[in-house]
């Protein structure tokens, strides 16, 4: 259902939370969010600058492929597409659910929240200065998610996300149940299985291949109307630049429809 043939606009968010990846690789032509000096305080007040400054970048453009190295950037994302697609429905690929919130997390680790903080499970958490809509259960497919926490688990089991395999055929079925809505696509690189992401964050084991998630973001291409996409480029800051990394970001795009290249040569 998305027209290939629609240019995306490539934005870079390179940092971790609120901690800056310098070696991030930024494809040629792509705007790189640069937010300034960030205030002192907690993590979620540096983070929200951060955010906002995304969220400007998203608003200039008209199809954006977000490519960023961590999964909360995900809510300025959204809070500015919701601006032009108020029915915004969400398919989510990743190895974790991202639905923990700060009762339940075993951890305290804020990426492990991304999705609970589309649905509306974070209140409080940031200064929400986005105008994020929270996404209704029903409008959000979470394929995979083989790594979950114990109480994340029940959190998932007793809302109404959508759970699929990372399978071609299962998405395509699924957003045919959703019907002809604009689908924001997010993908965190760790839903590929761990043997082929050295270097990645969050590796999670044994998992669907390189190739079948290529297939699984073309199935989602053919069959929804995707109006905006982001990459999760959760490997370790010094392992983001190296060629194999930006081969594997490479081939996600394509999938997408999004042919990136790459000025100068990666790091070794």
């Amino acid at each position: 259902m998305t027209d290939h043939g629609s240019t995306w606009n490539t934005i870079v968010t390179p940092w971790h939370l609120d901690e800056p990846i310098p070696a991030f690789p930024v494809p040629a032509g792509a705007t790189r969010v640069t937010p300034g000096d960030l205030p002192q305080g907690p993590v979620p007040v540096r983070m929200n600058r951060l955010h906002r400054a995304a969220a400007d970048a998203v608003a200039q453009a008209a199809r954006p492929l977000v490519l960023s190295g961590d999964c909360p950037t995900t809510r300025a994302v959204v809070a500015s597409v919701q601006r032009r697609h108020e029915d915004l429905a969400v398919v989510w690929l990743d190895a974790h659910g991202d639905f923990n919130t700060p009762a339940i997390t075993a951890t305290g680790y804020i990426g492990g929240m991304s999705l609970a903080m589309l649905t509306g499970r974070t209140p409080g958490l940031f200064d929400d200065t986005l105008g994020l809509d929270a996404i209704p259960d029903t409008s959000v497919v979470l394929a995979d998610a083989r790594d979950l926490d114990p109480a994340e688990r029940d959190f998932l089991d007793a809302s109404e996300v959508r759970r699929v395999a990372a399978a071609p055929a299962d998405l395509t079925r699924v957003l045919g149940e959703l019907g002809p809505v604009p689908v924001y696509l997010h993908l965190d690189i760790d839903v590929i299985d761990a043997a082929q992401l050295p270097g990645a964050r969050f590796p999670s084991g044994p998992g669907p291949s390189l190739t079948r998630i290529e297939e699984c973001l073309g199935a989602v291409c053919a069959a929804a109307d995707v109006r905006a996409a982001y990459l999760a480029c959760a490997w370790f800051p010094d392992r983001v630049g190296t060629p194999a990394t930006r081969e594997t970001i490479t081939r996600l795009a394509r999938a997408l429809g999004a042919d990136l290249t790459w000025p100068g040569p990666a790091s070794d």
